[in-house]
């Protein structure tokens, strides 16, 4: 490559890793090249002349001295036994083995650039897909998911390289993936905005500074917590069909990951409320990193992963689930039009019934109605008792008696009016809810109907949930660990 002035440095080292020595030994200040991170970040702005600057070193003379270091370098590289490109290894269980030891040998405390080197001289290029497979395998042979968690951006470091010229299938405006990546840039450029106001607040020592733009800090802080939704859309949408194909650990790590990135937009929340200034820069500082981190892993190993082994009917399911959780600072837009795959129907367990997402058997449905800590009454659009659900301790007697009967029939006379009106408005569709609570046998009770309607509206009946609420009217704080009574 071409050296001058205006290389950067993330380029330079990329092309000659060894050079991170040759720096640090300059000045104790390029200790920070060590950081793959940190090059992937200040290290692809950064050139050679800034680097000189940094190191208060002369330029030219830096010139002159790194490319007699790559000379050397080469002199003696020439001389080692280097696997030609034709003798890297493709048997892919071979891969895998190699993958593992480079990992564990990195868990090991292995330099970085070492193992990185014998990546080149076996493997040479990776499928994202491999990643996740080799991750699982670890998993699966017992290294902790809190480990593989640790050290989950060396293990991209070490391939960034190769992640970096891999070229992920495009795929169409309204693919989920396509959704999913336009929320990485909205969450980029709300990231920008962010770094501004942090350097602007770092620059002075002034407090009333700080005290201007926290506001402004905590809006586009409000605004960035909705990366929440992107989050929970990989969780719920896209986990459980890498799980279906046996990628279960990577998810887990990965969920791990989200949740120190939600604990770290609320620690921060509360700093800025508290106007702890310096703290509250720091903290900012961590939680770009940490979200940057995550969209290189979702642009370089995710993504494209799930693109190859995912099928064209579980992006449908992805596509049809996505809306439910909600989009991430953009409207998703319309064009991709999937091929529906002809596949013959799932088999269904004799007595299941289906319902809106899922197969429950009446035996299901029904157990699950008495454990509901509350008592059910469902009455039809013809005002007939259709349903109650008979729990262990029931709040209001029934008797199987009243299934057909008419509702008004089951009040004494002096309340059928409130029951008649409740049900006239549901059914012209003035109401959905009513409300009452009172006290009964020193206990208070909460007692609501609503409306039931169809996909189109229409009025189908009358749900009574009644609920003993004593002891949750008494809960105070928070109770955010399991605590058996």
């Amino acid at each position: 490559m071409q050296i001058s002035a205006k290389t950067k440095i993330n380029d330079l080292l990329k092309s000659y890793p060894n050079l991170v020595d040759f720096f640090i030994g300059k000045s104790p200040k390029f200790k920070h090249l060590k950081n793959p991170m940190m090059r992937k970040t200040i290290g692809k702005i950064a050139t050679l002349k800034q680097v000189a600057e940094m190191g208060d070193l002369d330029l030219e003379l830096l010139l002159n001295e790194i490319e007699k270091e790559i000379r050397n370098v080469s002199q003696k590289t020439d001389s080692l036994p280097m696997l030609e490109s034709s003798q890297a290894v493709s048997d892919p269980k071979e891969r895998q083995e190699i993958l593992k030891g480079i990992i564990r040998d990195l868990h090991q405390g292995v330099d970085l650039e070492t193992l990185k080197q014998r990546f080149r001289e076996l493997i040479k290029d990776i499928d994202p897909a491999e990643i996740a497979k080799m991750e699982q395998s670890l998993i699966d042979e017992g290294m902790p998911e809190s480990e593989v968690k640790r050290l989950c951006d060396v293990h991209v470091a070490v391939f960034e390289e190769s992640l970096e010229k891999y070229e992920m299938a495009r795929v169409p405006a309204g693919h989920p993936v396509h959704t999913l990546l336009e929320e990485n840039r909205a969450a980029e450029a709300l990231m920008e905005e962010i770094d501004h106001l942090i350097n602007t607040i770092e620059s002075s020592s002034d407090k009333e500074v700080y005290t201007g733009y926290v506001q402004r800090l905590q809006h586009l802080l409000d605004k960035l917590a909705d990366i929440n939704l992107h989050y929970l859309k990989k969780e719920n949408q896209l986990f459980p069909l890498m799980e279906a194909e046996g990628l279960s650990g990577p998810p887990q790590v990965m969920w791990a990951i989200h949740d120190d990135i939600r604990a770290m937009i609320k620690n921060l929340k509360n700093l800025l409320s508290e106007a702890n200034m310096t703290e509250a820069v720091s903290a900012a500082k961590r939680l770009l990193v940490s979200i940057r981190d995550m969209i290189y892993k979702e642009d370089h190993v995710l993504f494209p992963m799930t693109l190859n082994i995912l099928s064209e009917s579980d992006w449908i399911k992805v596509k049809h689930g996505e809306a439910e959780v909600g989009y991430a600072w953009i409207e998703p837009v319309e064009g991709w039009q999937p091929e529906m795959e002809e596949k013959p129907a799932p088999e269904v367990p004799n007595g299941a019934i289906h319902l809106d997402t899922g197969l429950l058997s009446a035996e299901a449905i029904n157990l699950m109605l008495t454990h509901l800590p509350v008592d059910l009454t469902f009455v039809n659009d013809q005002d007939e008792v259709a349903y109650y659900s008979q729990g262990k301790e029931r709040i209001f007697a029934r008797s199987p008696g009243i299934i057909g009967r008419k509702v008004q029939k089951c009040h004494p006379p002096k309340s059928v009016h409130i029951v008649e009106e409740i049900l006239e408005k549901m059914k012209d569709g003035k109401r959905d809810q009513a409300e009452f609570w009172l006290q009964l046998g020193g206990k208070f009770i909460h007692i609501r109907y609503f409306a039931v309607r169809n996909a189109h509206g229409e009025y189908k009946g009358c749900l009574e949930v009644s609920q003993d609420v004593t002891e949750i009217r008494k809960l105070e704080g928070e109770q955010r660990l399991l605590q058996w009574q």
